[in-house]
């Protein structure tokens, strides 16, 4: 197994963490952006991160979950590794005028025990969101699964295990000490993508 200061190292080695003034996907602004495509960009360390998540779980959540859920974009790729290493089937949500919804022919089958993973956990919006659409659905939320806590609030309604906790400051944008001091900002997150 890996240690936290080893996986912490692997971000920093391959340039996802980010220093400056940034408005993450959940809107708040802050001085670190932790740009998780960097490290997914490399399907084995991809792949190594994934199983280091699934063996932090317990053994009888392992055994019990039937399918694997993501947000697009972030969430995506590493839901992908989470459930090709747990051989589960797996499904995206994707944003469509401003709502999460499943969309593909995707389906949730009533009583599915799906597990949702995402990249990096701010506010756990989208995190919440698919957790939503999925219990909508009658499927039952296991657990919570991330790259990386930013460890702010967030209440999810099944367990979270996020491989590594990385707190980092954030403010509401009329609160932000960079905004108040002219510091340009920059947007490096999927939620702007065009549809």
């Amino acid at each position: 197994m890996m240690t936290d200061q080893e996986i912490k190292d692997v971000f920093q080695e391959m340039g996802a963490i980010l220093q400056g003034h940034f408005q993450l996907t959940s809107g708040r602004h802050s001085d670190t952006y932790i740009q998780c495509a960097r490290v997914l960009e490399n399907p084995d360390v991809t792949s190594k991160l994934a199983q280091e998540s699934i063996e932090r779980l317990p053994q009888d959540l392992i055994d019990s979950i039937d399918l694997v859920a993501s947000p697009a974009v972030g969430g995506m790729r590493f839901g992908f590794a989470v459930a090709q290493a747990l051989h589960k089937n797996f499904v995206f949500s994707e944003r469509v005028e401003g709502k999460m919804q499943f969309r593909r022919s995707f389906t949730i089958e009533s009583g599915q025990r799906v597990l949702v993973v995402e990249d990096v956990v701010t506010t756990g919006g989208s995190v919440k969101e698919v957790c939503d659409l999925v219990e909508a659905a009658g499927g039952e939320v296991v657990a919570v699964v991330s790259l990386i806590d930013r460890k702010t609030d967030k209440k999810f309604s099944a367990p979270f295990y996020p491989l590594l906790e990385l707190p980092t400051l954030s403010w509401d944008p009329d609160e932000c000490e960079l905004c108040k001091k002219g510091i340009e900002i920059h947007s490096l997150g999927s939620r702007n993508l065009k549809k």
